[in-house]
């Protein structure tokens, strides 16, 4: 079916740009009348090849990414607080979605609220495209009557979290690749080049050194039952899946993620700073204190921290203070409770967890550029021991013919 690209004013006087699919051109324009849109300009959209190839990997993937829903939140919060009816600019919206999948939900969600949902009961309906948080936000704005509002906080924290999700993966992606090539040329040299030194060491018929001759068996290995090498490491991610599946696995290996000796103190920042930003965000918005902290366990993404925020609902409901169970539990530091202690008693809990949210965002950004200094030198003298060491291992036989040659001269 054709696309048409066009440029339309809303009955609010706001101009929106987009795309819509249609039989005709004529019928593109009718479908934008429809939603009381008023065509200022509109014309056949011609793909190339890399919009096609686009387009293709988006429906295979099938899914909804953060960056649609940063979108979408955005252009939704900008539609309503300029006038725009809720049915009307969900309209707007799907038609110039770009993701197939998210086209298609937003499309339901428009549906059910034509007949007779609300807002976030519409959305709750697709959690794979709106998590709970995003639900338990829309909730409130609908009942404190600003939803536009509440969608642009959404904006801000979702922004703020894919901040925080990229300066931990630029942390991770420098080593990531180097152990890698590392590893590609380790597995080069043993499986192609240390054959040939083989055949030129047995025409000497000498006893080799214990180094080459471990390092000549492991190419043997390598080359004659390749398969285990990929047999091994395919068994073995599939073992942790189910270890990891399993109530205890999971405790196990989240525990051991927060205590680990370098990424461990990175992540705990990251997981303070999602803690925060989460929960101030929720109460800014008007949920709940007990509706916030059930949200927050549900998408804390370890489940030592939601273990620790579950016990701090059960403390609130039994009368008690926000901040003595999260100090109980060791994860968080002392000035985060002593911080969230004081916003308790002041009634500016919100503000102040905002605040912690800022301080742990600059520090996980300052442990990332620390993180990356200290693993680049490591990394390097990881690829000189292992290279030095198969290069050694080549050369020794040759230094003891030269020293035998040498002698019986």
């Amino acid at each position: 079916m054709p696309s048409f690209a066009y440029k339309a004013k809303t009955s609010a006087g706001l101009v929106m740009q987009g795309q819509i699919d249609a039989d005709a051109q004529k019928t593109a324009v009718d479908k934008l009348r429809a939603q009381k849109l008023v065509v200022l300009e509109i014309g056949e959209k011609t793909e190339n090849f890399l919009d096609k190839a686009k387009a293709m990997f988006d429906k295979k993937k099938g899914k909804v990414t953060s960056r649609d829903l940063v979108l979408f939140s955005r252009q939704l919060s900008t539609l309503v607080s300029a006038g725009v009816p809720i049915v009307q600019s969900l309209g707007i919206l799907e038609t110039q979605a770009e993701n197939p999948a998210f086209k298609e939900v937003l499309g339901a969600v428009k549906g059910d609220i034509e007949a007779g949902l609300s807002i976030s009961d519409a959305l709750k309906k697709h959690p794979d495209a709106f998590p709970d948080l995003y639900t338990a936000m829309v909730r409130a704005g609908e009942l404190g009557g600003i939803l536009d509002t509440i969608l642009e906080r959404l904006t801000v924290y979702m922004e703020s979290s894919e901040a925080l999700k990229a300066k931990v993966k630029s942390a991770m992606m420098y080593p990531a690749i180097v152990l890698s090539i590392c590893g590609l040329v380790t597995v080069f040299l043993l499986v192609f080049v240390i054959p040939t030194f083989k055949h030129i060491f047995e025409s000497f018929g000498a006893e080799l050194p214990m180094p080459t001759q471990m390092l000549i068996n492991i190419s043997d290995a390598m080359r004659t039952h390749w398969y285990i090498l990929i047999l091994i490491p395919v068994v073995a991610w599939k073992g942790f899946q189910w270890f990891y599946k399993s109530p205890r696995g999971h405790h196990f290996v989240d525990a051991k993620i927060l205590s680990a000796p370098i990424f461990g103190v990175i992540l705990k920042k990251v997981a303070v700073a999602r803690f925060t930003r989460t929960l101030g965000t929720l109460i800014k918005s008007g949920v709940p204190i007990m509706q916030a902290l059930e949200t927050v366990a549900a998408t804390a993404g370890n489940v030592v921290i939601a273990e620790a925020v579950l016990a701090t609902r059960e403390s609130i409901r039994e009368g008690g203070h926000l901040s003595d169970p999260l100090r109980k539990s060791g994860i968080f530091p002392n000035m985060v409770t002593s911080m969230i202690s004081v916003g308790e008693e002041t009634g500016a809990l919100d503000i102040m967890l905002s605040k912690i949210a800022d301080f742990y965002d600059q520090e996980v950004d300052t442990a990332v550029k620390g993180l990356t200094s200290l693993i680049e030198p490591i990394v390097m003298v990881i690829m000189g021991i292992v290279i030095g060491t198969i290069v050694i291992a080549m050369f020794l036989p040759m230094f003891e013919l030269g020293d035998l040659a040498s002698k019986q001269g």
